[in-house]
């Protein structure tokens, strides 16, 4: 949030009005009226007359003014009866303006590019092929351990490849994991029998299993974090060289730095160390360089030790290493 006497500085092309428009995310409303939209609690105006007070829906119209104080606000404008009262009508979750593009992340979950350190230890994981070889195909059948799920419930196998090191301390902190294949369960029970409906590579013993559902909440606001946070960039989904806007990447930052979902963080570029040339100055010394901001991440779902996140905004290529710290 903005400190004491710091005024939200408002997007110079904000709209008076706006009606909010399916596959808009709140982080792109906020932008439209906002320089800096992790303000946006700043400046949201809440109703208590109406249902869901925080959420906004398609067809929402947000109006910006001025309040007493000076302060800007945006506030939703009543576009009739049906928004008045609770009792009247409850808008589903679902139809909700998500605080992210929800197919980036919900991709992203169900085919984890990393899996935390405990999160690896405890999900289900293949026991055995039904048959004495190496599981490849389609319509292969293998044993599950610790699955309790419904018939005919999707999932996805992970195989748990490198370990995912800090570099403050060099602790283990999670896995990187590789997809091998998708799956359906045709029976539960212990061992519980799924069945190979596509398969990318070898599935083997000790894979884990995971459920191909979200289970992260996106009804998130965007916030600046309470506490300082400066992390870094430990790795980055399908694993490419240049981190640009909406991929996600993962920060050895997590709940006990105080880091909860909706946080936003400030991306630097490293500064790197160049050799002073120049004749009359520091000549032959190395120079630090000051780490530079380069993007915007927004956490959306944590652990002990990392966090999981989106880049936002990317205006120069970021990288692995990279700091990320309190916009």
């Amino acid at each position: 949030a903005a400190s004491a006497g710091e005024p939200v500085v408002l997007n110079p092309t904000a709209p008076k009005k706006y009606v909010v428009k399916r596959g808009d995310t709140l982080w792109d409303i906020a932008s439209r009226f906002l320089r800096d939209p992790w303000y946006w609690p700043e400046i949201w105006y809440v109703n208590p007359q109406i249902e869901n007070p925080h959420l906004i829906y398609p067809g929402d119209e947000l109006v910006l003014t001025v309040g007493a104080d000076g302060r800007p606000q945006v506030q939703l404008e009543r576009g009739g009866s049906e928004r008045l009262s609770p009792q009247v009508r409850a808008e589903p979750l679902a139809e909700a303006i998500k605080a992210i593009p929800y197919e980036i992340i919900a991709s992203f979950m169900s085919k984890p590019s990393v899996l935390e350190k405990n999160q690896a230890k405890k999900l289900p994981y293949v026991l055995a092929g039904r048959d004495e070889h190496v599981v490849t195909a389609t319509g292969d059948e293998i044993y599950v351990m610790g699955l309790t799920g419904a018939e005919n419930s999707r999932y996805n196998i992970v195989h748990i490849g490198d370990p995912l090191v800090d570099p403050d301390d060099h602790e283990v902190v999670g896995y990187q994991g590789i997809y091998t294949a998708g799956a359906r369960l045709t029976r539960p029970g212990s061992p519980a029998k799924m069945v190979i409906t596509e398969s990318a590579r070898e599935t083997v013993e000790g894979d884990r299993v995971v459920n191909t559902s979200l289970d992260v909440p996106l009804d998130f606001v965007p916030h600046a974090p309470q506490s300082k946070v400066n992390g870094r960039i430990i790795s980055v989904n399908d694993g490419v060289t240049n981190i640009g806007q909406y991929q996600v990447v993962v920060i050895n930052r997590g709940q006990r730095h105080g880091l909860e979902p909706g946080h936003v963080l400030g991306v630097y570029q490293q500064g790197r160390k160049v050799k002073d040339r120049t004749a009359g100055g520091a000549f032959g010394s190395n120079v630090q360089l000051p780490d530079e901001r380069a993007g915007t991440f927004m956490v959306f779902k944590t652990f002990d030790r990392i966090s999981y996140g989106l880049i936002m905004e990317a205006d120069h290529p970021l990288y692995v290493g990279d700091v990320v710290r309190n916009p």
